[in-house]
């Protein structure tokens, strides 16, 4: 049974954060350990943006939040933390926050992000030009990088899609380059 069945079975076809029943995706709850219907949440287009999308946030249509945060599916929970978080100065979400419980596995999940944190403890990664550099964005080489562990030369001015942001180093970035999947020191790449 694919992903996207089995979360429609487990949220009766429903957006697992509002509740909507319409324009509903997969979204994959990162990072993920082993990916599968544990790491990811059924949601609708509009919460799937706004969580995307920090600037584009609608405080209302989060107050349904009050719910779904009581939900027994753990990726479920670990967005309503992290939104929550995103949205406490509001006065609402902190009240929210300061009722959720979520065990020391699930809380750890739910920061990996850097959501929750203070703006100055917070990883920012930027390019070559001190952009800010996003989960999903797309970076084109500005020098030709030697992979390690590889003969595989990544030459300048290649683009890399889609790439992912290391939690621990804001250095780092990942992304793939010939179909190989590799580590980008941020120093060497261009925000498109």
């Amino acid at each position: 049974m694919s992903i996207e069945r089995e979360l429609s079975k487990r949220s009766e076809s429903k957006c697992e954060l509002c509740g909507t029943e319409e324009n509903l995706k997969v979204y994959t709850v990162l990072p993920t350990q082993k990916g599968g219907i544990d790491e990811a949440v059924l949601a609708c287009t509009t919460c799937i943006n706004q969580i995307e999308n920090p600037d584009k946030v609608d405080l209302n249509h989060w107050r349904c939040l009050n719910d779904s945060m009581w939900n027994e599916n753990v990726a479920v929970q670990v967005v309503a933390w992290r939104m929550l978080s995103r949205m406490r100065a509001a006065g609402w979400p902190q009240e929210l926050l300061d009722m959720m419980y979520l065990d020391e596995d699930t809380l750890t999940w739910a920061q990996a992000t850097g959501e929750g944190e203070d703006d100055e403890n917070k990883l920012v990664h930027r390019d070559s030009n001190g952009v800010i550099l996003e989960h999903g964005d797309s970076v084109v080489l500005i020098k030709d990088l030697k992979v390690k562990g590889s003969s595989m030369v990544a030459k300048q001015g290649t683009a890399v899609r889609n790439i992912r942001l290391d939690h621990e180093n804001a250095e780092y970035i990942e992304g793939k380059v010939d179909g190989q999947q590799i580590v980008i020191i941020t120093q060497y790449v261009k925000k498109i």
